[in-house]
């Protein structure tokens, strides 16, 4: 990405992995090899992203296993944070467990109430492999506790309750994308 270019801008959208597909249940590698490709992998993330519309997107969702998400996501003021992160680890949460309403782009159109904590830190690398640490509160730090679990093969009907989750898996069937998931 150019310097002062909007992210995404010169990307393309990739096709989204869909709920059932082992790419999406299967935990991400490191990223060990920094670059043109992995560059050209974060553009095409924030353009997929972008055309989805999501306000996050984790490598895997769009079939590559590598530990990378991205963001342009707001908090619960409004503050827009945006960026993306490499080999990220989950490293604080706390605060309140919030039941939010949460959705997925390899699930699209199903939402179910996920709890998930208020605050969450995650630090990793970014595309020059300089350290970055992000700390998010109510929906961004939602948005940094989702990337990172599907980074681990973790999907959000996994963190709900066995009746929650159920429900999301039958709708999931009944969707058109849904059929043999």
């Amino acid at each position: 990405m150019r310097h002062g270019s909007i992210p995404g801008s010169s990307g393309s959208v990739r096709p989204m992995t869909l709920l059932g597909d082992p790419v999406l249940h299967t935990p991400c590698t490191e990223v060990t090899e920094f670059g043109p490709r992995l560059d050209r992998l974060i553009e095409d993330m924030f353009a997929t992203m972008y055309a989805a519309p999501g306000v996050g997107l984790a490598a895997n969702q769009v079939g590559v296993g590598l530990r990378v998400f991205v963001f342009d996501c707001p908090d619960d003021e409004d503050n827009r944070h945006l960026g993306h992160v490499i080999n990220p680890r989950l490293i604080e949460t706390g605060g309140v467990t919030v039941r939010g309403t949460e959705g997925c782009l390899s699930l699209p159109g199903l939402e179910a109430g996920t709890p998930r904590f208020d605050y969450a830190v995650v630090e990793g690398v970014d595309r020059h492999g300089e350290a970055v640490r992000i700390q998010g509160t109510g929906f961004f730090a939602r948005c940094l506790q989702h990337e990172c679990d599907h980074l681990e093969g973790m999907v959000y009907p996994q963190r709900l309750d066995r009746f929650r989750r159920g429900r999301v898996l039958r709708q999931a069937r009944r969707a058109s994308w849904g059929r043999g998931a």
